[in-house]
């Protein structure tokens, strides 16, 4: 049944008076949404990623060969990172070779092979929830709203004391990272202790996390 213009004109406004208002609060964190801000260098807190060895450090693995395009693409990559303050140049015994992983939408990822570290690194057992446990708590909601964090892992320090355990080699030199790298081990369960940290007042309140993504969830 169609609406009377009366009716009609009223549910557009009750919209509009909506969407002005989740404007509003929108504007108020401008500053969190703000693209740009993952790719600052954070400080240090007490949930900082540290490597725990079993055993010796691993061998010093040999560099892999790239093409050109991707030797190219590699120092851009380095260069981009020191900018950051995201890795920095290293004097480490140890070292991993560096590669590309092909994303998503058809772009690099660069990462390192961290094989041999991880092999003798203590595992971090910290609790990472399965699915179906996540999807319980959202009983009778009907509203969810998906927050995904940009740049998650640069969000996180190496610890003091462990960046030179993360020595990636390459063919322009060496460098370590100042926060986590992909690839290496314990690294989902120590982001998964950073925003459970930060959100614990909330979670399976109206909150609940995996890895990276924030879900918020309410009946009204």
């Amino acid at each position: 049944m169609d609406l009377p213009p009366s009716s009609f004109h009223a549910s557009l406004e009750e919209q509009w008076d909506e969407k002005e208002e989740l404007e509003e609060i929108y504007n108020k964190y401008l500053d969190v949404f703000s693209k740009g801000k993952e790719e600052k260098l954070l400080p240090h807190c007490p949930c900082d990623h540290h490597i725990n060895l079993e055993s010796l450090l691993p061998p010093v693995s040999v560099i892999y060969s790239l093409s050109n395009h991707n030797s190219e693409t590699l120092l851009a990559c380095i260069s981009e990172n020191v900018e950051k303050c995201f890795i920095r140049p290293s004097s480490s015994s140890t070292g991993a070779p560096a590669l590309f992983i092909k994303k998503k939408d058809c772009g690099l990822c660069f990462c390192s092979n961290y094989h041999k570290l991880n092999a003798v690194t203590r595992k971090n057992r910290y609790p990472v929830p399965p699915m179906n446990q996540i999807l319980t708590v959202f009983h009778s909601s009907t509203i969810f709203s998906k927050i995904y964090l940009c740049g998650a892992y640069n969000l996180l320090r190496i610890k003091e004391g462990y960046k030179h355990l993360t020595a990636v080699r390459t063919i322009n030199g060496r460098h370590e990272y100042l926060v986590m790298p992909f690839g290496l081990t314990n690294t989902p369960a120590s982001f998964q202790n950073l925003v459970y940290d930060i959100l614990a007042d909330f979670l399976d309140i109206f909150v609940v996390v995996y890895l990276d993504y924030i879900m918020v969830f309410s009946s009204s």
